[in-house]
């Protein structure tokens, strides 16, 4: 458990500096490419194209902080295709965020405002998903009931991973 605890707090302190960087390196259509020095971080990440907040089947407006989708590369941590998504709000405890990408369907795991696959394994299956589909679309629940449905295009998304992967010592 001490491992996992050390590993969120590396991911949180990381997810942070990716919400405040503004080095941004390249635009790849509707994804952009930022990199970092200290620690070398490199990552693609888009906004959802839209969004949309249900509670008891009726839509709501609610007020959300950034909602992002990432794909990050770590190489000090052994990061290679980390994928990431914050829904700018805190989701509810021991809840999963459903991520669909044409026919494949993904849980992620939730902490605080952030969601991730479980494993290195389930990164490249999205991965690929990605690269192969032209939206995906992040289902989550906040801790106060609010369904919320986010739908990110693919467009640029290969090309900003291997930008990002490249940046950060890769192919």
């Amino acid at each position: 458990m001490a491992l996992a605890g050390g590993m969120m707090a590396l991911m949180a302190v990381s997810a942070q500096a990716q919400e405040e960087s503004t080095n941004n390196v390249a635009v790849k259509t509707d994804w952009n490419v930022f990199v970092e020095d200290d620690p070398t971080e490199c990552w693609g990440v888009s906004p959802p194209k839209q969004t949309v907040n249900t509670k008891e089947g009726r839509v709501v407006s609610v007020r959300r902080g950034e909602i992002l989708l990432f794909i990050t590369f770590r190489p000090g941590a052994g990061v290679a295709g980390e994928v990431s998504f914050t829904g700018g709000y805190p989701f509810a405890k021991d809840s999963t965020v459903k991520m669909q990408v044409g026919d494949d369907s993904y849980d992620l795991f939730t902490d605080g405002e952030w969601a991730w696959p479980a494993s290195k394994a389930d990164d490249a299956k999205i991965i690929a998903s990605m690269k192969r589909g032209a939206e995906a679309v992040l289902t989550g629940r906040s801790g106060r009931g609010t369904q919320t449905q986010d739908t990110f295009s693919l467009l640029g998304f290969t090309a900003a991973m291997e930008e990002a992967e490249r940046r950060c010592g890769g192919n």
